[in-house]
């Protein structure tokens, strides 16, 4: 049967249509996940923080500072606890169950159960005999050492949960995951600590509250994963498939990327426990906490645009991957400057919170913020790279940034102290994400930035004129409580953003973000947005 060639052409959507139907559906997704994600972040966040106050005000700077040290070497130790397998699992997990590989998804879960349950177990007991050392000779901090056994049992608990909530990730189920660690693992463990801290258990209450809400936690996400993986995968023979070497390159890849972010990551508190007190330690640690948080809409995008950038790229659909690249990065950057101002110019109130020993930290979180600004402002370069198969180019950057951050260090700590150490941090920051630009201009030809932006100037300095002036009132008429003003200035600093955003006027993919952004409002209010919007 002949088809004519207009009935061919009629049923064939031209090209631009196509390609806007793809960027809605790939920006669809995106928000959906991304606002699971974001979400969790804020509840956690919002509650940690408070928690954090708490803690801070019970046990003291001294005993953050013993915590945080502790923290450090799990987080040593955790650099090989994983063996790469978490986020393998997102690749693989995924690929075996869109092909239907079910004896290979089999296999896959179980040897890498094996894997970690016996790695641990050595991971786990070399740090009950090396840790004593660590504590009193590199640290100078013996009064680690009794809760050492704690720690361990952390990072066994933190391995398999790590794995478990990537396995849901490969399964699509980010939201799922986000409920069980989120809604509901950080409740718990805000709940037993606060028990336990109650009853004068001290900072060994802290840590038995954080193994009791984890295994609750690794109770249910292997719950989860069990019921998430399909019945076949479930029943395969006990002779399924063993790992393919590509699972194990792979892995090797990303255990060598886990590295050296470790490095950048944690040799500012490391080197600062080497040669100042635990004190300024826990100081710098509550500081960093708060520095954590800046980064948020940059965190929730890369949870679901990372497997769209490996897709987009591996499909050859550039313009679509460069349309979305710069309008995520526009939102990230607009929706991170309100929230980076009130860090800035309420640093001094925002550290008095946690008790008038930690004011002393406002320098650490103004200058760990600008630096996460600039993190904010580039984008998911480093996913960029790494899911476009240039993971070669982000591992020189992060070789030649590690060096720089420990040379950095040891030169600024000694004479500035904790601000030398945060000066280092920031700068690493902000030069890592330089360079990784710069790759991502080199290897893909895509830049995050378009004539855009401009629009974002006017919003700025709106945000802060107006934050600024919140903070003068506040400290000339001494306005009370502080937290209270506090989350004024973040009101005001966000509405009077947004609210010129609009006024400035959208482009088209900035009014798609919008509409999508009430439709899910208006979805959860139980309404139905009418076709008009």
């Amino acid at each position: 049967m002949n088809i004519p060639n207009t009935a061919l052409e009629s049923s064939q959507p031209p090209l631009a249509t196509s390609h806007e139907a793809r960027f809605r559906s790939e920006m669809g997704q995106i928000s959906r996940h991304s606002a699971v994600f974001f979400a969790g972040t804020l509840f956690t966040a919002g509650a940690g923080y408070l928690f954090k106050i708490y803690l801070a005000r019970v046990l003291g700077a001294d005993v953050l500072g013993i915590y945080a040290l502790g923290m450090t070497i799990v987080g040593f130790f955790g650099l090989f606890n994983g063996l790469g397998l978490p986020q393998a699992a997102v690749r693989f997990v995924a690929a075996y169950s869109a092909t239907e590989q079910w004896q290979r998804l089999h296999g896959f879960l179980r040897r890498a159960f094996g894997l970690l349950g016996i790695g641990n177990v050595v991971l786990a007991a070399t740090m009950m005999v090396v840790g004593p050392w660590l504590a009193r000779s590199l640290y100078h901090a013996p009064a680690l050492v009794p809760y050492l056994h704690l720690f361990a049992v952390m990072l066994v608990l933190g391995a398999f949960t790590a794995f478990l909530g990537q396995v849901l990730a490969g399964y699509k189920d980010v939201a799922l995951r986000t409920v069980i660690t989120s809604f509901i693992g950080s409740p718990l463990n805000i709940v037993f600590g606060v028990v336990l801290l109650s009853l004068g258990f001290g900072l060994r209450g802290y840590l038995l509250a954080q193994v009791a809400s984890a295994v609750i936690v690794l109770i249910l996400l292997l719950v989860a994963a069990w019921r998430l993986t399909p019945k076949p995968a479930r029943q395969a023979p006990h002779t399924a498939v063993p790992m393919e070497r590509e699972v194990f390159w792979f892995s090797a890849a990303v255990f060598g990327v886990s590295v050296l972010e470790f490095i950048l990551g944690q040799a500012d508190q490391i080197l600062l426990g080497v040669f100042l007190d635990v004190r300024q330690l826990g100081i710098y640690a509550v500081a960093v906490t708060l520095v954590a948080f800046v980064p948020v809409a940059l965190q929730s995008v890369n949870q679901i645009f990372s497997p769209t950038i490996a897709d987009l790229h591996a499909r050859g659909e550039r313009a679509l991957l460069s349309r979305l690249f710069q309008t995520l990065t526009k939102w990230i950057l607009g929706l991170t400057l309100p929230l980076a101002l009130v860090m800035i110019i309420f640093s001094k109130p925002l550290m008095r919170l946690f008790g008038a020993a930690f004011e002393a930290g406002w320098f650490v979180l103004v200058l760990g913020t600008l630096g996460q600004l600039v993190n904010a402002g580039v984008g998911s370069v480093g996913y960029m790279l790494l899911m476009s198969g240039n993971q070669a180019r982000l591992i020189r950057v992060q070789v030649v940034m590690a060096v720089f951050m420990v040379a950095a260090t040891i030169g600024l700590v000694r004479p500035y102290g904790m601000a030398g150490v945060a000066l280092a941090a920031a700068l690493t920051n902000a030069l890592s994400n330089y360079l990784c630009l710069r790759q991502v201009r080199a290897a893909l030809q895509l830049s995050p930035y378009n004539r855009t932006y401009i629009r974002l100037l006017g919003p700025f300095l709106a945000s802060l004129a107006l934050t600024v002036g919140v903070r003068l009132l506040m400290r000339s008429l001494h306005l009370h409580p502080e937290w209270l003003w506090i989350g004024i200035a973040l009101v005001v600093s966000y509405a009077s953003f947004c609210g010129l955003a609009l006024l400035a006027g959208l482009d088209n993919d900035d009014k798609m973000i919008v509409a999508a952004i009430r439709g899910r409002v208006l979805g959860a209010m139980g309404r139905t947005p009418s076709l008009s919007q």
